[in-house]
């Protein structure tokens, strides 16, 4: 077989969009729709390209260029090997696992404890939360059963009872848009579709997609890029529609309660309104869904990953070191950790936006090796300091508040085109020398 039956496109790119669909995913469009109001489509079509666009464009190209390494190998092996290291880190057991569990105990459980012992509860919900996760990822080649052929479609399922109640029952009319996005909602919104930082995600997520695909019997390997490709878009696709439902669950009951604080209280109201009691037990499960999901494939790519540069130790073992230490994490640690990791996190963000660019506009790697290098470089030193000016060091304020487009968190941009250019003319000028 050369391709995938479309049903079994649909699951792939099913398990894809789960492990995409955290917390945060299922905040931020309804928080967008609550404050944009009859201005919600336009913020969500800027909202949609850097949400959706750059994740699906991060698929793409690590799946062309072979893997995630490969691809940051254009720049130097080196920087390939440091900054997939520290990618993975990032985003899995230093941030992203610990906080999957921490975050899903807080909307899932909180609402309901009454007067219990909150700190016994949240040990109990996590350990019970990461042996479901690592049982679950101990089989990485079977996600697409486990998360596209059940959890997802429930998930799903859910989503759209809340958003035909929205449709059949609506708790108000789109109210009036407030602060930027009156005045800008089209950058309001694809700024706040940065903020999701996905792209970092899809970085990593294509070596566990990679392997489902050859589970279903495709073993050539320009077959499983195309077929990568093919999830990259379906999920894409079902993002689209899954964040349009919900920032019209957040416009119609922001037009109906006003504003509220975050996308989780917009949604409370939603389901309250619409539901009652049995619509924030449904939530709940929404919820905690959304967020064992991505903690199973955050384990199961970063374990993969571990297993292929430390090969004594086996892929089971490391699921259950970054289950066991995010589950110690998000109970003792998380606060201390987001700390260190945070900063680091919005310093490769930046870096993996600029690679993932590159690797269209430049395909040709080894020609335009400078470009990788002047731009990655220039993209990072200037993301470091912008970093460390947001952990506290505030005598880099006056400096940084040069660069164009600083005040709205995009002083890397100018930056990093400055570094393509210059990369660009010294290969250039060396094709020209060797002629």
């Amino acid at each position: 077989m050369d391709k995938l039956s479309t049903q079994k496109r649909i699951l792939i790119g099913l398990t894809l969009f789960s492990m995409f669909f955290g917390a945060g995913n299922l905040i931020f469009p309804p928080f967008l729709g609550s404050l944009a109001g009859t201005n919600t489509w336009t913020a969500m079509i800027g909202f949609a390209v850097t949400a959706i666009g750059f994740p699906v464009l991060g698929v793409v190209s690590v799946a062309r260029a072979g893997g995630f390494y490969y691809l940051a190998e254009r720049v130097h092996p080196r920087f390939a090997y440091i900054f997939t290291l520290l990618n993975y880190l990032s985003i899995g057991p230093c941030l992203a696992i610990p906080r999957t569990a921490s975050t899903s105990f807080e909307m899932a459980v909180v609402p309901f404890m009454g007067d219990g012992n909150p700190l016994v509860a949240q040990l109990l919900y996590s350990a019970a939360f990461f042996v479901v996760a690592f049982v679950v990822a101990l089989n990485p080649d079977q996600l697409t059963n486990r998360l596209g052929k059940i959890l997802t479609p429930v998930l799903l399922v859910l989503i759209v009872v809340i958003f035909a109640g929205c449709l059949i029952k609506p708790p108000g009319l789109y109210g009036a848009p407030v602060k930027e996005y009156a005045s800008a909602p089209f950058v309001k919104g694809f700024l706040d579709g940065y903020l999701t930082m996905d792209t970092i995600a899809a970085l990593n997520f294509g070596i566990v997609i990679s392997l489902n695909i050859k589970a279903m019997g495709m073993k050539k390997d320009a077959v499983v890029v195309k077929e990568t490709i093919h999830a990259g878009f379906v999920a894409g696709g079902i993002l689209l529609l899954v964040y349009g439902a919900l920032a019209h669950v957040g416009s119609t009951t922001g037009g109906a309660f006003g504003s509220a604080s975050n996308g989780a209280q917009t949604l409370n109201q939603a389901v309250s309104f619409l539901y009652g009691k049995v619509g924030l037990v449904m939530l709940a499960v929404v919820f905690f869904i959304a967020c064992l999901n991505t903690c199973i494939g955050l384990i199961s790519c970063c374990s993969k990953y571990f297993c292929t540069i430390i090969p004594g130790i086996g892929y089971r073992t490391w699921a259950f070191i970054f289950a066991l230490s995010s589950f110690v994490i998000s109970n003792i640690g998380l606060t201390k950790i987001l700390e260190i990791s945070v900063p680091v996190l919005n310093t490769i963000y930046p870096v993996a936006i600029v690679l993932i660019l590159l690797s269209f506009a430049f395909q040709d790697g080894e020609r335009w090796r400078m470009v990788y290098v002047s731009s990655i470089g220039i993209t990072g030193v200037v993301s470091v300091l912008l970093s460390l000016e947001q952990a506290g060091a505030k005598i880099l304020h006056q400096l940084l508040l040069k660069l164009p487009l600083y005040a709205i968190g995009l002083g890397w941009i100018v930056p990093a085109l400055v570094g393509v250019f210059f990369g660009m003319f010294l290969a250039t000028g060396r094709e020209s020398r060797e002629v």
